[in-house]
C-alpha cells in the first residue's frame, strides 16, 4: 500500500478514528440573529453570525434530553430521564422553566409522561400518561384527564401505534389549535389488532419478552378517529371523518385562524387521499383537497397555510413529478411553483415578507441536490446553493441567514454560514482533520458510471477501484446496495461511516460498487412507482444486470461477485442471490424481509395491496419461496429484538433453506433490535462480514 495508513475496523467502529464531525441542528430564536445550544447541562445563547457566546439561559444539575422555547420564549419546557420504547416514541420527566421568575416546575410529579407541550398562550401544557390524555394549568397542581378509556394494547389517545409511528413517521398524535382554545387529537382503537412478541432481554434468569400490536398485511389495523377537545367547555368533539371503508389518518393540522381542523385521510390502499376541513364546534367535515393516484400517494407534511388566510402550500406528484403547489381554501389549483421535470425532495417553508417560496431538488440530475427559491407567484426562481454535490439548508427564524451542508461523495460534510445576499458569514465545519485522514490511508476516489440494461434502462451506480489498481489484474467485486422505493444510495454526497469500510475494501483489493435500480428516487413518479405490485422484481432483474455489466469489465472477475444489504437491502441481496445464482457467488443479507406476508400492513400494502388482491406478486417476489435456487455463499443475520422487520423473516428463510437442504451462515444479535448496535456489536458484526467476504470472495 506504498506506506499508507491501513484503515482497521476497530479504528472505524470502536475507536470513532473515522467519524465526521458535525454540528447540530440550530434552534433559532425569533429574531433570527440568535440561536441556542444545549451543551451538558446547559442552555447556552450564542450569537448566529459572529458565533460568540452571548449568555447561558438555563443551566441544571440533571443532564437534559431535550428542550422547546414556548411561543414568546419566555417558557422553557425540558426534559430528563428519557425512556426510549420505539424508534420514535418515548416517555421522560418534563420540567417547566419560567425565565422571568427563575422557578421550575415538574409536569407531572408522580411518573414519567410522554410529548409534554405548552399551549401558544403559554397558559397550559398537554401530555400523555398511560394511554391517556391530560391537560394542566400552568401553575396548578391538578391536572384535566381529556380521556379516560386509554389502557395499554386496547386504546390510545393522543400518541401514535407502532405502525403510524413507523410508516408514517409519527408518535406525538396531538397539537394545540393557535388560539390555545382547543387540542386535537388522534385515537387508536387497537383491541382488534393482533399481538406479536419479542425477545427483548436474555440476560435475566428467564427472558423478558414484549409483546405488542403489530398489523401485518392483510390483518385489522387500529381503528382510529379524529378527536377535538375545547379547553373552556371541557367537551370533546369527535370529527366526522366519514367511516365508509377502511382508511388512516396519518396527519392533522390547524389553520392559522383556529376555525378548522385539517384532517388527513387516506383509504387502505393509500391511493386516494382527502383534507378534510373540521368545524371545531360540530365535528362536521369538508373536503378542502382530494387527490387519486394510479399507484399510491406519498404522506408528508408540506401543507402550509399563508398568512391571508385564503391559500396555502402543498406538495403532490399529479404531474408525475414532485412538485409544490399553491392552491385555495375552495381546492383550485392556483400557482404551480415548481413546474419542471424534476423532483422536489424537501421544502423548506415560505417568506412572506420577501414573498419565496424555498426547496431542495434534484434539477440538475438525480445524483446531486440544489437549494433554490421560487416567488409566491411562480414568475421568479433562482438558485440559492448550487454547488457539485449534495447541499441542504436550515433557514433562520426570519430567514435573513441559512446554515449551508455541502458534500460530495469524496468530500465530507463542510458547514457555512450565509445570508440572504448569499454571501459567507462565517466557517463552521471543513472536517479538514478527515480530509487529512483520508490522504494519509490513500483513499480511492469514488467514481459515477452509467450503463443501459438489456431492457434499455438507464441506471446510475458508482464505483471504487482497488487501491494500487492494476488493469490487467482481475478483481472481486463487492455490491452493496438498497434498492427500497424512492431511496437512492447512488448520490453525490457523503456516505458516512460505510465509505470507510468499503475504502478498506478496496485497499484489501476489492471493486466496491453500488447502483440504484427502477424504483429508487429523483428521477420521476415512473420510475420510482413503476415497482408497484411487483416489489422487487425489477429491482432484482437491473441489479444482476449491473452485476453482469461490472464483471464484464476488464479488470473484474465475474466468478467473484458478491452483494450485501441491510433491511430492504437484505431483502433484495437474498433474492440477487438467488434469482441471480449463476451471476453471484456470495450475499450477506442483515436484517431482511424474506416473505411480504410477514411485514406490516401500511408499509407493505401501499406498494403490494393484501396477498388476496395481488397472490402472484407476493408469490413471486418473497426469497423464502426460492431458497431451493441457492448455489453461492449465503450469511443471513438478524437482531432478536427487532421490532420492526422481524427475526421471524430470518427464522424461515432458515426452515426454507434447511427444508431445501442448503447449507449457509448464519448470526443472530440478543437484545439487538433493527439497527445491530451497543457492546462491540456493529464492530462484531462488520468483522463478521468481512471476514466472510475474505472467505468467500
Amino acid at each position: 500500500m506504498n506506506g499508507q495508513k491501513a484503515i482497521t475496523l476497530e479504528d472505524l467502529w470502536s475507536s470513532g478514528e473515522y467519524y465526521e464531525a458535525n454540528i447540530p441542528g440550530f434552534n433559532f430564536l425569533k429574531d433570527g440573529e440568535h440561536y441556542t445550544r444545549l451543551e451538558s447541562n446547559k442552555i447556552n445563547k450564542y450569537d448566529f453570525s459572529s458565533g460568540e457566546f452571548v449568555e447561558t439561559i438555563f443551566e441544571n444539575d440533571e443532564r437534559l434530553s431535550g428542550y422547546e422555547f414556548s411561543v414568546s420564549e419566555n417558557l422553557i419546557i425540558y426534559k430528563v430521564n428519557v425512556e426510549s420504547i420505539y424508534r420514535r416514541s418515548s416517555k421522560a420527566d418534563y420540567y417547566i422553566y419560567n425565565r422571568k421568575t427563575k422557578q421550575i416546575s415538574r409536569v407531572h410529579p408522580e411518573s414519567k409522561i410522554g410529548y409534554a407541550t405548552v399551549s401558544p398562550d403559554e397558559t397550559h401544557v398537554a401530555y400523555t400518561l398511560d394511554n391517556n390524555l391530560f391537560v394542566k394549568k400552568i401553575g396548578s397542581k391538578t391536572a384535566i384527564q381529556i380521556t379516560q378509556d386509554g389502557k395499554w394494547n386496547e386504546i390510545i389517545n393522543g400518541s401514535a401505534d407502532w405502525v403510524y409511528e413507523e410508516e408514517f413517521s409519527m408518535s406525538q398524535a396531538f397539537d394545540w389549535s393557535p388560539d390555545s382554545k382547543k387540542i386535537g387529537f388522534l385515537k387508536f382503537d387497537e383491541k382488534e389488532v393482533k399481538e406479536f412478541t419479542i425477545q427483548k432481554d436474555v440476560a435475566d434468569l428467564y427472558p423478558t419478552y414484549e409483546t405488542f400490536k403489530y398489523p401485518k398485511v392483510g390483518e385489522k389495523n387500529a381503528f382510529v378517529s379524529a378527536h377535538i377537545y375545547n379547553i373552556d367547555l371541557k367537551k370533546t368533539t369527535k370529527v366526522q371523518v366519514g367511516d365508509e371503508g377502511e382508511y388512516y389518518l396519518p396527519r392533522f393540522k390547524w389553520l392559522p385562524s383556529s376555525e378548522q381542523m385539517i384532517v388527513f385521510k387516506i383509504n387502505r390502499l393509500q391511493n386516494h387521499l382527502e383534507l378534510l376541513a373540521a368545524d371545531p364546534q360540530t365535528g362536521k367535515a369538508s373536503v378542502l383537497l382530494a387527490e387519486k393516484n394510479k399507484y399510491y400517494i406519498r404522506i408528508h407534511d408540506d401543507l402550509t397555510f399563508l398568512k391571508n388566510g385564503k391559500e396555502f402550500i402543498w406538495s403532490s406528484e399529479k404531474n408525475g413529478y414532485s412538485q409544490l403547489f399553491i392552491y385555495d381554501l375552495k381546492g383550485k389549483e392556483k400557482v404551480n411553483l415548481t413546474p419542471g421535470e424534476y423532483d422536489v425532495s424537501r421544502f423548506y417553508g415560505v417568506d412572506e415578507h420577501r414573498k419565496e417560496v424555498y426547496y431542495q431538488a434534484a434539477k440538475k440530475n438525480p445524483l446531486e441536490s440544489e437549494v433554490y427559491a421560487v416567488s409566491l407567484d411562480g414568475k421568479k426562481s433562482r438558485l440559492i446553493a448550487g454547488e457539485k454535490g449534495t447541499s441542504s439548508v436550515q433557514f433562520s427564524s426570519n430567514f435573513d441567514h441559512y446554515v449551508l451542508r455541502h458534500s460530495t461523495i469524496n468530500s465530507p460534510t463542510t458547514i457555512r454560514i450565509f445570508n440572504q445576499a448569499g454571501e459567507k458569514v462565517r466557517t463552521l465545519e471543513e472536517n479538514e482533520a478527515l480530509v487529512q485522514k483520508m490522504k494519509r490511508t490513500g483513499v480511492v476516489n469514488v467514481e459515477f458510471f452509467n450503463f443501459k440494461t438489456s431492457e434499455d434502462v438507464s441506471l446510475n451506480g458508482w464505483i471504487i477501484k482497488p487501491a494500487n489498481f492494476n488493469p490487467k489484474k482481475k478483481y472481486p467485486v463487492f455490491m452493496t446496495l438498497y434498492g427500497g422505493p424512492g431511496s437512492q444510495t447512488v448520490t453525490d454526497s457523503w456516505k458516512g461511516q460505510n465509505y470507510w469500510w468499503f475504502q478498506l475494501l478496496a485497499q484489501q483489493g476489492y471493486v466496491v460498487a453500488s447502483v440504484d435500480n427502477r424504483g429508487t428516487g429523483a428521477r420521476g413518479e415512473e420510475f420510482r412507482k413503476m415497482t408497484y405490485l411487483q416489489l422487487g422484481k425489477y429491482e432484482t432483474i437491473d441489479q444482476i444486470e449491473a452485476a453482469k455489466y461490472l464483471g464484464s469489465l476488464d479488470y473484474t472477475d465475474a466468478k467473484r461477485i458478491g452483494i450485501f444489504g441491510w433491511s430492504y437491502g437484505g431483502y433484495m441481496s437474498t433474492s440477487c442471490l438467488l434469482k441471480g445464482n449463476d451471476v453471484f457467488k456470495a450475499a450477506i443479507a442483515v436484517a431482511p424481509v424474506t416473505s411480504w406476508r410477514w411485514y406490516d400492513s401500511v408499509y407493505t400494502e401501499r406498494y403490494m395491496r393484501t396477498e388476496k388482491d395481488n397472490a402472484k406478486g407476493y408469490l413471486d417476489n418473497s426469497p423464502v419461496y426460492f431458497a431451493d435456487q441457492l448455489k453461492g455463499k449465503y450469511l443471513i443475520i438478524h437482531g432478536i429484538a427487532d421490532d420492526n422487520v422481524h427475526f421471524q423473516q430470518s427464522s424461515e428463510m432458515v426452515n426454507a433453506l434447511i427444508r431445501a437442504n442448503k447449507q449457509f451462515e448464519s448470526f443472530y444479535y440478543p437484545s439487538r433490535n433493527h439497527g445491530i448496535y451497543g457492546d462491540n456489536a456493529r464492530l462484531h458484526l462488520y468483522t463478521m462480514m468481512t471476514n466472510f467476504l475474505y472467505n468467500n470472495l
